[in-house]
């Protein structure tokens, strides 16, 4: 049987930062991944956004993990030359009401560590973005965007060069702990056996799954697992935004937002879509409600502009009559079990806050 000292599940961009930063505290890392490579699922069907941290409950995980982990992905990103842009975001009112608002959204936002946003006028706003139609708006300029491909490879490549190691397509099947010594069966076409001293479950929609699967974690520490499904539509016109666009929050989301990606290509989304099994197929008729809704700020948005693009799936352990969660990161005083931690409910802002999480996590590990 194979000794290691830490075995990470998942190499999506939270299970590569983990690894990375384990490997680089001088650990054996092995990483586990029931895909054929680095981050297939959550990690590469997001928006590619740098969250500033607005909009999370204060004092939250989400808003702590969020505000440190976006200073450090930028500072990551421009010391390798990873593919970003600091382009900032717009918050926009289209009504009296919603105008009410921006200042409480503004105070929400100060009281998670981001002292940077800023009340624009409607002309102010359009004096940023000449297409844009609103009352008002708040400005971000921590906002961003990134190529979440180039960041994730980037973090193997030091995972890898500080000695981890990548086994693609091994699930794991089950494991054991006991007195500190966490025995894992792998499956796949080599199945093994492996005995390790930290087990970090990263495993993202499949973490309660993964966790269900290890001998003495105690099932009332597991939290249920929801499918909320996340829909994109491209737009086949040039958008003429320079910067995200955000509506106003309604009460259950976000509201249909504008982002860009690094080729300034503009997409839509994404929506709350509940379902019961994994299917990433884009159902065109949700453009119907889209229109409405992004022609509240882009009125000259055109008939059949928009195409059904992706999807991602969001992490969900909280039920759909749940408006928020937090991220849930469990070490053995959380629930006993000496050398597991677990990562449940990693949804965005997740890939921001990768980072910090693997901090975090090494803290968790006493490093």
């Amino acid at each position: 049987m194979d000794k290691v000292d830490c075995v990470v599940i998942g190499a999506g961009v939270i299970g590569l930062a983990v690894a990375r930063k384990l490997a680089q505290a001088g650990r054996e890392v092995i990483v586990l991944e029931v895909a054929e490579a680095i981050g297939t699922v959550t990690s590469s069907r997001n928006s590619e956004v740098i969250h500033a941290g607005i909009y999370y409950r204060a004092g939250s995980w989400m808003a702590r993990m969020c505000v440190s982990g976006k200073h450090a992905l930028y500072r990551y990103c421009a010391e390798r030359g990873i593919p970003h842009r600091n382009c900032g975001k717009l918050i926009v009112a289209t009504s009296a009401r919603e105008t009410e608002k921006l200042q409480s959204i503004k105070a929400h936002a100060e009281a998670n560590g981001v002292l940077d946003m800023q009340l624009l006028s409607g002309e102010a706003a359009r004096a940023l973005e000449p297409a844009l139609a609103c009352d008002a708006a708040l400005l971000s300029p921590s906002t961003g965007i990134i190529d979440s491909h180039a960041y994730m490879l980037s973090l193997r490549g030091e995972a890898e060069a500080a000695g981890a190691a990548f086994a693609f397509h091994t699930p794991m099947i089950r494991a054991k702990a006991t007195g500190g010594v966490i025995e894992i069966d792998a499956g796949g076409e080599s199945p093994m056996t492996l005995q390790c001293g930290l087990l970090v479950n990263a495993a993202g929609l499949s973490a309660t799954t993964v966790a269900r699967n290890i001998e003495g974690m105690p099932l009332d520490r597991i939290p249920p697992a929801y499918l909320a499904k996340g829909n994109y539509f491209s737009c086949n016109a040039k958008a003429p935004f320079s910067r995200l666009i955000y509506p106003v929050p309604e009460p259950g989301g976000l509201g249909v937002h504008l982002t860009l990606d690094l080729a300034g290509q503009a997409r839509f989304g994404p929506d709350v879509e509940w379902i019961e099994t994994i299917d990433y197929a884009v159902d065109p008729s949700r453009a119907e409600r889209f229109y409405p809704a992004i022609r509240k700020y882009w009125p000259t948005l055109p008939d059949g502009a928009l195409l059904p693009s992706y999807s991602g799936i969001r992490p969900k352990i909280v039920p759909p009559a749940v408006a928020t969660q937090d991220f849930l990161m469990q070490g053995p005083r959380d629930h006993g079990v000496e050398g597991l931690i677990n990562l449940f409910g990693i949804e965005s802002p997740g890939l921001t806050s990768s980072l910090a999480i693997a901090d975090h996590v090494a803290e968790f590990a006493g490093l």
